[in-house]
C-alpha cells in the first residue's frame, strides 16, 4: 500500500509538472517567435541596411583614390599606362557598386516601412530614405559630371586646370561623405532601436519562463519533500558514493543498512567500486608499457581492434637523438639508461601535450602518429607540427639537465635531434600474431616520416616535414621550403619544408634568412649557380652555420663544376636511408 501511495504521488508531482512544462513551452515558443521575428528583422534587414550605407562611403573613398592613381599616373607620362588603366578600370567599376549598394539600403528600408508585423518609427526610415534619394540625385550626379571633366583634362593632358577640378571634385565628394556619414549616424539609431525591442522582448520572455518555471519548481519541492522523507537518507548516501567515484576515489564503500531495492543497489555499488579498483590497477600497470589512449580506444571503441586495418589519412613522426651513439660510448650502462629516460621523457611530453600516439621507442628513436579516431583529420597536420616546435625548443632544457643527471660538467657530445614528419594515407589496425597484437601504422607515409628525419643530417636541420604536411599547417606555423628531394624507395620528388617558428613569430634573422634561401633555392632550380650561392652566402650571412644553407651553397658549387643533365628537375635524389 505504501508503495502504492509513492507510486501515485510520484505520478501526481509528475503530471503537475507536465502541465506546467507544456504551459512554459508554449509560452516560450510563442515569445521565442516574437523575438525571433524581431530578430530576424533586425539582422535582416536593419543590420544589412547600414552595412550597405557604410560600403557606400568606402566606395566612395575608393573611387577618390583611384582617381588621385590616374592623375598621378598621367602626370608621370607613357611609363606609368599601365597603372593608369588599372586605376581607370578600378574607377570605371566602383561608381555602379556605389548605386547598387545604396539602391538595396533603400531597398531593406522600404522592406521595414512596408512591415506592418513589427515596430519601426516609419517616418524616421522615410526622412532617411528621402535624404539617400537626394544625395544620389545630386551629389552624387555632379560628382559625376565633375569626375567626367576631369578625367577628359587629363587626356588632354591639361594638368593645371584638372589640378583645380581635382580639388572641386574632392569637395563634392567630401560633401557627399558628409551627407552619406550622417545618414548612416541616423540608420545607427534605428539600429540601437530595434535592437532595444528585441532585448525587450527577449526580457519579457525570460521574466514569464522564470515565473512559471518557479512554481513548478515550488511545486515539485513540496511534494518531492511528502514523498521522499522515508527513501532520501539512502538515496543521498549512494550519491555520495557515486560522486567519489566521478572524482577517482575508489577507497570508500556505501553502508548497507536496508534490505529493500536500494539496499540491493547499495550492494551492486560496492561490487563495481571493486571491480573499479581492479581495472584501475591494471590500467596502471599496463598503462607504462601500452599507450592509454590506444587501451581505451579499444576497450570503449572495439571496432578500431579490427585485424584487417584501415586506410586512413594519418600523420606520423620520427624523432632521433642526435650523437647519440658518440654519447652513449661514453658513459655507463646505468648512466645511458638514465639518458635514455630523460630524452624520451622529455621529448615525449610535447606530442602528449599535442594528443599524439606514441607507437613505439626504437632505441633513441620515437615514432608517433596522430589521426582518426584519436583526432580530426583536419587538426592532425598542426597538432603534429606545433608538437615538434615544442620539441625543437626544449632541446637547451635537454643540454641543460643532462650533466647534471649524469654529474658531469659536459656531456661528451653536441645533444640534438632530428624530426621527419610526413602526412599521407597509411594503414591502421592491429598487426601482430595470435600470441601478440600491435595497434600500429604501415605505408609509404611512415617510411616517408622516417627518410625526412634522416634528411636532416644530410642538409643539417632538425627538422623535415612532407609537402602534404606543410600545406596542413602553414596557418598556423612559419615554414621554410628547402628542396625538392626524392627520398630512397620512392620515385616522385617530394617538395620538403623545415619548422621554423609560430605563426607570426620570426625573428628578423630568420625572416631574412628564408627571403635569401627562397631567392637562392629559385636560382639553383633555374641552373643560374653563381646567383644561387651568392643568395645563399646572404641567408648564412642572416644566420651563420644555417645548415640547410650551407648544404646547398656545396650543392651549388659542385653544380656549377659539373652541371646536372639535361632535363634535370630540379629535385635532389638521396641514395641512403
Amino acid at each position: 500500500m505504501f508503495r502504492k501511495s509513492i507510486r501515485q504521488k510520484i505520478v501526481g508531482i509528475a503530471a503537475g509538472l507536465i502541465v506546467l512544462a507544456v504551459v512554459t513551452s508554449l509560452l516560450s515558443m510563442v515569445m521565442a517567435g516574437q523575438v525571433g521575428h524581431l530578430l530576424g528583422e533586425l539582422t535582416n534587414r536593419y543590420i544589412p541596411a547600414y552595412a550597405h550605407l557604410a560600403r557606400v562611403n568606402v566606395r566612395s573613398l575608393e573611387r577618390s583614390l583611384a582617381m588621385r592613381r590616374m592623375m598621378m599616373a598621367k602626370m608621370q607620362g607613357p611609363a606609368e599606362d599601365g597603372n593608369y588603366a588599372a586605376a581607370r578600370k578600378t574607377f570605371d567599376d566602383i561608381n555602379p557598386v556605389i548605386n547598387q549598394e545604396a539602391g538595396a539600403a533603400r531597398k531593406l528600408i522600404a522592406a521595414i516601412i512596408d512591415d506592418p508585423s513589427t515596430p519601426s518609427d516609419n517616418a524616421a526610415l522615410g526622412r532617411i530614405d528621402d535624404r539617400i534619394d537626394n544625395a544620389l540625385n545630386d551629389l552624387l550626379v555632379r560628382l559625376n559630371t565633375e569626375n567626367k571633366t576631369l578625367l577628359d583634362q587629363l587626356d588632354a593632358k591639361d594638368f593645371a586646370t584638372a589640378r583645380k577640378t581635382m580639388l572641386h571634385a574632392e569637395a563634392l565628394r567630401d560633401e557627399f561623405n558628409t551627407r552619406i556619414e550622417g545618414i548612416r549616424a541616423d540608420m545607427l539609431g534605428q539600429v540601437g532601436a530595434s535592437a532595444k525591442t528585441v532585448m525587450g522582448a527577449q526580457q519579457r520572455a525570460i521574466i514569464v519562463s522564470a515565473v512559471v518555471t518557479a512554481i513548478a519548481a515550488v511545486l515539485g519541492f513540496v511534494f518531492a519533500m511528502l514523498v521522499g522523507s522515508g527513501i532520501t537518507r539512502p538515496v543521498m548516501r549512494l550519491l555520495e558514493g557515486t560522486r567519489e567515484v566521478e572524482a577517482g576515489r575508489l577507497d570508500g564503500t556505501i553502508t548497507v543498512t536496508t534490505q529493500d531495492e536500494i539496499g540491493q543497489l547499495s550492494a551492486a555499488f560496492n561490487r563495481m567500486i571493486e571491480t573499479l579498483r581492479h581495472n584501475q590497477r591494471i590500467r596502471e600497470t599496463f598503462g607504462r608499457y601500452i599507450n592509454p589512449r590506444i587501451a581505451e580506444g579499444l576497450l570503449e571503441q572495439p571496432a578500431i581492434a579490427a585485424t584487417e586495418g584501415q586506410r586512413r589519412v594519418m600523420t606520423v613522426m620520427f624523432c632521433d637523438m642526435k650523437g647519440f651513439t658518440t654519447l652513449s660510448e661514453g658513459v655507463t650502462p646505468r648512466g645511458l639508461v638514465k639518458i635514455m629516460n630523460l630524452y624520451l621523457s622529455t621529448m615525449s611530453a610535447p606530442v602528449h601535450a599535442q594528443r599524439g600516439i606514441i607507437d613505439k621507442y626504437i632505441g633513441d628513436a620515437i615514432m608517433a602518429y596522430w589521426g582518426a579516431p584519436f583526432v580530426e583529420e583536419a587538426e592532425q597536420t598542426q597538432l603534429a607540427a606545433t608538437a615538434a616546435l615544442d620539441m625543437t625548443g626544449r632541446v637547451a632544457q635537454l643540454r641543460q639537465e643532462l650533466p647534471e643527471l649524469l654529474g658531469v660538467r659536459a656531456i661528451p657530445a653536441d645533444c640534438d635531434i632530428r624530426i621527419g614528419i610526413a602526412t599521407g594515407e597509411a594503414l591502421v589496425g592491429s598487426i601482430g600474431s595470435e600470441f601478440m597484437m600491435s595497434y600500429t601504422v604501415l605505408g609509404d607515409t611512415v617510411n616517408l616520416a622516417s627518410r625526412l628525419e634522416s634528411a636532416n643530417k644530410f642538409y643539417g636541420s632538425r627538422s623535415l616535414i612532407s609537402e602534404t604536411t606543410a600545406a596542413g599547417c602553414a596557418a598556423t606555423i612559419e615554414l621554410r621550403e628547402i628542396d625538392r628531394l626524392v627520398v630512397l624507395g620512392q620515385t616522385q620528388p617530394q617538395t620538403v619544408f623545415e619548422i621554423m617558428a609560430g605563426k607570426d613569430e620570426l625573428t628578423p634573422a630568420q625572416a631574412l634568412l628564408r627571403q635569401h634561401y627562397a631567392d637562392g633555392l629559385a636560382a639553383y632550380r633555374e641552373q643560374r649557380w653563381d646567383d644561387a650561392e651568392r643568395a645563399f652566402a646572404a641567408a648564412l650571412q642572416a644566420v651563420p652555420g644555417d645548415g640547410p644553407a650551407t648544404a646547398m651553397t656545396a650543392r651549388a658549387a659542385s653544380f656549377r663544376q659539373n652541371p646536372p643533365a639535361a632535363g634535370w628537375d630540379g629535385a635532389w635524389h638521396l641514395e641512403q636511408k
